[in-house]
């Protein structure tokens, strides 16, 4: 059986992930990706949720800087479209949308770059916990079996998949039924950027009757993937008995290859951000964020990236500790990366130091997010 060392290990090649695994790489980390997918960027890409959402608040301020503001410049380097440089003066949020094409060629361009190893097209399979410290975790790929150990390890899996594996405890939520497709539409505009392609559009209207579980299964996801795929087959169908249009002027380009939960599973943490906790500080706040949403603010403490039980390993992304309306403002893709970012800074400083992330002093986690930008404390 194939063994491999590295300093940090980055589950999971989604937004988070990516940023997470820069941020280590960047420290000089040996630092591994691993990725299920063959695309890094997640949902962003795999998912087709090319809306960059605000990096400011409703206000007009902005609050998220780092890895998340670098993704969103470069997003279209092979892309058609810009951030508008004077969103500020002109009342609107500094945000883009994007080609997914042209931001899997980013994330490789920047990845490369950092001297991160990515695997593609490998699964996690179980995980070695020794003294309530995860040591070493299986991958299979086309190579086999191979067993991967590191000094920290990054769950940025999304739905939680490495701390699940693991046996720590996880929340749960309700999705609701979201297909994103890119189409051909000569008939209906999305209002999308895109559609200055020449009739591509985006077809992402929320489909009714949310899904409702206790836990993530197979069936589950499947259901899930398979009954979006049902219902835009129906409106294909309707439209065309009505006369609406045909196969020639609409019809799908492409779909996803990532199940749409928005919402899956993330881990019970050393705390729980939760519905009501808007504009609250918190002493160990690694960022602020506006909410995409609209007015609301929050602070994200470190607290929320770590496990209550596990040592040597932090979370990033969707998959933090944060329930209700906090899991709403935290799982969107400029917080991700900024968690994302936090949590490959944290790995880094705990490797140095011979320590885990829990251990990681706060005071020096806070001045090094501080050269990079971040905003700890709300804006006046």
């Amino acid at each position: 059986m194939v063994e491999k060392n590295y300093d940090v290990a980055v589950c999971g090649g989604g937004v988070a992930g990516v940023a997470a695994a820069l941020a280590a790489a960047r420290r000089g980390m040996k630092t591994v990706l691993i990725e299920k997918t063959i695309l890094p960027g997640g949902l962003a890409t795999s998912g087709l949720v090319l809306v960059y959402l605000p990096l400011c608040n409703a206000r007009g301020t902005q609050m998220i800087y780092g890895i998340a503001e670098e993704l969103l410049i470069a997003s279209n380097k092979y892309g058609p479209l810009t951030p508008d440089p004077d969103w500020q003066k002109k009342g609107r949020r500094y945000m883009v949308n994007f080609s997914p094409g042209s931001m899997v060629l980013v994330m490789d361009e920047l990845l490369e770059a950092a001297g991160v190893e990515v695997w593609l097209d490998t699964v996690i399979t179980g995980c070695k916990v020794e003294n309530n410290r995860l040591k070493e975790i299986s991958v299979f790929n086309k190579s086999g079996t191979v067993q991967v150990s590191a000094e920290t390890f990054v769950d940025a899996t999304g739905d939680a998949d490495l701390l699940y594996l693991a046996g720590e405890p996880c929340n749960y939520s309700e999705n609701s039924m979201v297909l994103w497709t890119i189409e051909h539409n000569e008939h209906v505009k999305s209002g999308n950027d895109l559609d200055s392609w020449s009739h591509v559009a985006i077809h992402a209207d929320p489909l009714a009757n949310p899904y409702t579980y206790e836990h993530l299964s197979g069936k589950m996801v499947t259901d899930f993937v398979l009954e979006g795929r049902r219902r835009y087959r129906k409106l294909l169908q309707k439209e065309a008995a009505e006369g609406i249009s045909d196969r020639r002027s609409h019809y799908p380009l492409t779909l996803q290859t990532q199940a749409p939960i928005r919402k899956g599973r993330c881990i019970q943490g050393c705390f729980t951000m939760e519905t009501g906790m808007e504009s609250r500080s918190f002493e160990d706040s690694v960022g602020s964020i506006g909410d995409w949403r609209g007015k609301k603010v929050w602070q994200i403490p470190y607290r929320s990236l770590l496990p209550c039980n596990l040592r040597g390993v932090i979370a990033a992304g969707r998959c933090i500790s944060a329930i209700g309306d906090a899991w709403e403002a935290t799982r969107v893709i400029p917080v991700a990366a900024m968690t994302g970012e936090v949590a490959g800074i944290a790995a880094a400083m705990s490797v140095k130091q011979g320590q885990t992330p829990h251990d990681l002093a706060y005071p020096e986690l806070a001045a090094e997010l501080r050269k990079q930008g971040f905003l700890l404390e709300y804006p006046e």
